[in-house]
């Protein structure tokens, strides 16, 4: 049986997180603007077949499929949030699920560092993948599991405040998200991001 782990939908891809996603994927690019979903089952291997049903049936562009130890995620993307929905029918029809049987998100670690340390800040420039921290930065860090869920909370994240996506993770064990900027708008950014997350529907994780 397929468990559907994470399924989220983004109406409107922000600059920065469509950027990220063009530096780290390897399928067909998004520009901002453009309606996405984000999804995650297990066992990771049938994300194969499922992104094989979507693509034939669904007007959309494959943006990321990854097939990990034990998830599969994958995320399309198109110009028409129509669009979209009509891949999630998709997805969830071929599953013969329902989207009440998602997972709900949990937020394992929400973390707020102030005046970050240099040293540190050079750390995380090392492993990041969009923009850098820079030092007296404030720095926010997201874990959440389902890791499909990251996407949606790092662009809700984009929308609400002026802040630097730094490094967004959205497949394994756990996403992350990290992000940087004042801490106004960090803390903007922060509530943003986990009242996305805590106002989706699900199964308890």
């Amino acid at each position: 049986m397929i468990e559907l782990r994470a399924f989220a939908t983004i109406d409107r891809l922000q600059k920065q997180f469509t950027g990220f996603i063009g530096s780290t994927a390897l399928g067909y690019y998004p520009v901002p603007g453009q309606a996405a979903l984000f999804m995650e089952i297990a066992p990771g291997i049938e994300i194969n077949s499922l992104t094989d049903i979507v693509l034939k049936r669904a007007s959309v562009w494959l943006g990321a499929m990854v097939v990990e130890r034990t998830y599969g995620m994958l995320e399309v993307h198109a110009d028409s949030p129509a669009d979209i929905e009509e891949a999630g029918q998709v997805v969830l029809e071929n599953l013969q699920l329902d989207i009440s049987q998602r997972l709900k998100p949990k937020i394992l670690s929400s973390v707020v560092i102030e005046r970050t340390d240099p040293h540190m800040t050079q750390i995380v420039n090392r492993f990041r993948a969009a923009s850098m921290i820079l030092s007296e930065d404030t720095m926010y860090i997201l874990e959440v599991v389902p890791a499909g869920y990251a996407g949606l909370a790092a662009n809700e994240a984009e929308k609400a405040a002026d802040i630097n996506l730094v490094h967004v993770s959205v497949f394994g064990a756990s996403g992350r998200v990290y992000l940087g900027g004042s801490i106004s708008d960090v803390l903007a950014a922060k509530k943003a991001a986990e009242d996305i997350l805590a106002g989706l529907s699900g199964v308890e994780h």
